[in-house]
C-alpha cells in the first residue's frame, strides 16, 4: 500500500472532526466549482463526474454538490480560481507535491513557503519531484467487511489495474481516467468504499525512521489545513512499526 493511502487510513481510523469534515466540504465544493467551468453536465465532463463522485464518497450532501456545479457554470455568478502546483522537498528528502485552487496567487504561495521553511521542509523548481510520481485513481475497503478476494474479483473485471490489502485496508488502483467508472461499478455492485480519490502515487517511496516520518506527516497536516491547498502528495513510506506522535 502507497504510505499515502497508509497515512489516510490512520487518519479515517481516529476519525475526522466535525471541523476537518467541513473543510473538505470545502476543498470539494471548489474542485467542482472549478470543473463544472467545462460543462454542468457529468455525463460529458469527465472531470466534474469523478469530483461529484469524490464528494458523494464523503457524504457530500446532494444539495451542496448542485450548488457547486451552478456557481462553476456560471449560474449562481462567476467565479475565478488559479490551478498552481508546488514541488519541493520535507525533512529525510522525501519528494512533496502540493496541488492548490486559489482566488489569490500570491497569499497562496506565501502560506505554502511559509508552511514548508517553518517545519524544515524547501520549496524547488517546477518538475524537481513530478516525474517521480503517476496519477491514480485509488479506493480502499475495510478489510474486516470483504476478503480480498471478492475485491479483487470484481475490481479487476471492472477495469482496475491493482488490488492490495495492508493493515485492514484493501486498496484498489485504477489509472486516473477509469476511476470513475471503477468506482460507479464497484458501488453497483454492493461494495462501500471507505475512501476514493484521484491522488499522485509515487513510483518509488522512501522508508524513514519514526521522528523523521512524524516530521513529514506534520508538514502534510499543516500544508492540508490551508484553504488553498487541495491535496498533498509525497513518497514517504511509513516504516512497520510507525507509532503517530500526539
Amino acid at each position: 500500500m502507497s504510505g499515502h493511502s497508509k497515512w489516510a487510513t490512520i487518519k479515517h481510523k481516529k476519525g475526522i472532526a466535525d471541523a476537518k469534515r467541513g473543510q473538505k466540504f470545502t476543498k470539494l465544493i471548489k474542485e467542482i466549482t472549478v470543473a463544472a467551468k467545462n460543462g454542468a453536465d457529468p455525463d460529458s465532463n469527465a472531470r466534474l463526474r469523478t469530483a461529484i463522485l469524490k464528494a458523494k464518497a464523503e457524504n457530500m450532501p446532494k444539495d451542496n454538490i448542485d450548488r457547486a456545479i451552478k456557481k462553476g457554470s456560471g449560474e449562481l455568478g462567476a467565479s475565478t480560481f488559479y490551478e498552481l502546483t508546488y514541488e519541493g522537498y520535507a525533512p529525510g528528502g522525501v519528494a512533496i507535491i502540493i496541488d492548490t485552487l486559489t482566488d489569490n496567487k500570491n497569499r497562496t504561495a506565501a502560506d505554502v513557503r511559509s508552511t514548508l521553511t517553518k517545519l524544515g521542509g524547501s520549496l524547488g523548481a517546477t518538475g524537481c519531484v513530478s516525474y517521480m510520481f503517476q496519477t491514480k485513481g485509488v479506493i480502499t475497503y475495510d478489510a474486516s467487511k470483504y476478503t480480498e478476494d471478492q475485491i479483487f474479483e470484481a475490481a479487476l473485471e471492472n477495469g482496475a489495474e491493482d488490488v492490495s490489502t495492508d493493515d485492514g485496508v484493501i486498496e484498489v488502483t485504477t489509472s486516473s481516467g477509469d476511476f470513475a467508472k471503477v468506482l460507479e461499478a464497484m458501488q453497483a455492485a454492493g461494495f462501500e468504499q471507505e475512501s476514493a480519490d484521484v491522488s499522485r502515487i509515487a513510483d518509488q517511496t522512501v522508508t524513514l525512521d519514526n521522528e523523521k516520518a512524524n516530521k513529514v506527516l506534520k508538514i502534510v497536516d499543516r500544508l492540508e489545513e490551508l484553504d488553498d491547498v487541495q491535496q498533498v502528495s509525497t513518497n514517504l513510506d511509513l516504516p512497520e512499526d510507525f507509532q503517530e506522535e500526539e
